[in-house]
């Protein structure tokens, strides 16, 4: 099912218009960037001379950044503390044009805050703040509250599942029960231990490891990538499962039809922080401009080239995307059934 040129424009065109739920575990990822050129005299490890740092939203804040950039209107919400990554948590949503009116704080939880030291383009050691117990039942109406609040003014929700403790069995079955409702487009991004809980949803979004580990069989071969993806889907009687797979691009299955594969369109990995938040992010917003499932998928794979190419997490624009599929198109790269 290839995607013609007009097709691609008039998409393209179309991104920009919704408003966006990300309901998920916020974090902020902060890079560290130097040269080594010595070990060090107190241990056999590597001496990071750190030459500049930069501070980039992490986690389901990402996910906003990325539907901001296509244009639409991300509306975040989640938990943060009370500490000074909350603070320049917030700056920095300030200066993407994110709201932070629909975050809540928690004062028993610290903000998340990955740390990733970085010699050249080469990772050297990552350290984590974080807590990961769920949500007390206080803070958890407060967050089912907000949500209920702004129901009605979006086009759908995007649930981003790192395994901080927002996103409990309870609080996941209030919304989607809503959604339903409300006929409103449910898309997550898993984590694998969760996978019993993603039930009723549009579209999941799993690596190949999560989508293995959630249904039982590890995928080692396109047969067990097809009994997984089918099996996986009907398990959780989703409408749509999307399984990332790496440098192999990526696989869509639905009810009742044959399932899509993407060859990736990466000419280049830099590093893959983010590539996730992207897929989704572009899918979604694919849909929303009017966008059938494996076309989104498509659009989707050309957004996760363009992060996958850039050190931090990068995504792309319309018009990135748009000067992409059309590249993909003549290389003929766009699907492989």
């Amino acid at each position: 099912m290839p995607i013609k040129p007009e097709r691609i424009a008039e998409l393209t065109k179309n991104l920009g218009k919704a408003k966006i739920l990300i309901l998920g575990d916020i974090m902020l990822d902060e890079y560290l960037f130097g040269q080594v050129n010595r070990i060090s005299p107190e241990a056999p490890v590597p001496v990071v001379e750190v030459t500049s740092d930069n501070l980039l939203l992490g986690g389901a804040a990402n996910v906003a950044a990325n539907i901001r950039k296509l244009g639409d209107e991300p509306l975040l919400l989640g938990v943060v503390g009370l500490d000074d990554s909350s603070v320049k948590l917030s700056q920095l949503l300030k200066s993407k044009k994110i709201s932070s009116k629909l975050l809540v704080n928690d004062d028993s939880r610290q903000t998340t805050l990955k740390t990733r030291v970085m010699a050249g383009n080469q990772q050297i050691v990552r350290y984590d703040r974080e807590n990961r117990h769920e949500l007390n039942d206080e803070t958890e109406r407060k967050v089912l509250a907000k949500f209920k609040s702004v129901i009605d003014d979006i086009s759908a929700v995007i649930i981003s599942d790192y395994g901080k403790g927002v996103i409990s069995k309870s609080l996941l079955e209030s919304v989607i029960s809503l959604c339903q409702e409300k006929e409103i487009f449910v898309a997550v991004d898993p984590k694998e231990t969760h996978f019993h809980n993603y039930k009723n949803v549009s579209l999941i979004t799993p690596n190949h490891h999560e989508a293995g580990f959630a249904y039982g069989k590890r995928i080692t071969s396109e047969k067990e990538l097809i009994e997984v993806g089918n099996g996986l889907r009907e398990k959780l009687q989703a409408k749509s499962i999307l399984i990332t797979r790496g440098a192999d691009g990526m696989s869509l299955f639905r009810e009742d039809c044959e399932p899509t594969h993407i060859p990736t369109f990466a000419k280049k990995v830099f590093d893959v922080t983010g590539a996730g938040d992207t897929v989704i992010a572009t899918f979604v917003s694919s849909v929303c401009a009017g966008a059938k499932l494996h076309e989104a998928a498509i659009i989707a794979n050309a957004g996760a080239g363009i992060t996958v190419g850039e050190v931090g997490t990068a995504s792309g624009t319309p018009e990135l995307l748009r000067k992409e599929l059309h590249l993909n198109i003549k290389n003929g790269n766009l699907v492989k059934n």
